[in-house]
């Protein structure tokens, strides 16, 4: 049985916790490789329900604008990487989607554990979005994110 404590939030300035998972190909991909690069990292829930598909699609149609800006894009769910390939598949994403069915990743971003849901208390995943720096460092760190609407939020507050 999986034990969840207060969630261990970070805050921008913190050093980002690395990360090696799947991608939807089976491929690793590592934090360390966006080095030298900003990289907005967003947790969701689960691939292909509607709130996840809507913020995934989102990222997807402003996708030309962050990296002219100079931001990649990544998405993590608990998802298995076939999932993954499906949803991508199906949605025409083009960033990586990355597999955390061990929520490892989630909890050391605080983008696991309790939350509230229909006025009830549960343990599950955050929808969280961070902006990590060229060096590695919490630039932005926003927990309990909108599924819509939430992307034309960040590029408002990124000047993007």
């Amino acid at each position: 049985m999986l034990e969840v404590t207060t969630n261990q939030r970070l805050s921008p300035g913190d050093t980002a916790p690395g990360f090696t998972l799947p991608d939807a190909d089976g491929k690793n991909v590592s934090l360390s490789d966006y080095r030298g690069r900003k990289v907005i990292v967003y947790f969701y829930p689960a691939a292909s329900t509607p709130g996840c598909t809507k913020q995934a699609c989102d990222f997807r149609d402003n996708l030309a604008d962050l990296d002219g800006a100079g931001i990649d894009v990544v998405g993590i769910s608990p998802d298995k990487p076939a999932k993954l390939a499906k949803f991508r598949d199906a949605e025409q994403l083009t960033f990586p989607l990355l597999s955390d069915p061990d929520r490892t990743v989630l909890t050391a971003w605080g983008a696991y554990g309790e939350k509230t849901m229909y006025g009830k208390t549960v343990v599950g995943v955050i929808r969280s979005t961070f902006l990590v720096d060229e060096a590695g460092k919490i630039a932005v760190a926003q927990y309990n994110v909108r599924a819509t609407g939430h992307v034309a939020k960040l590029r408002r507050d990124l000047s993007v």
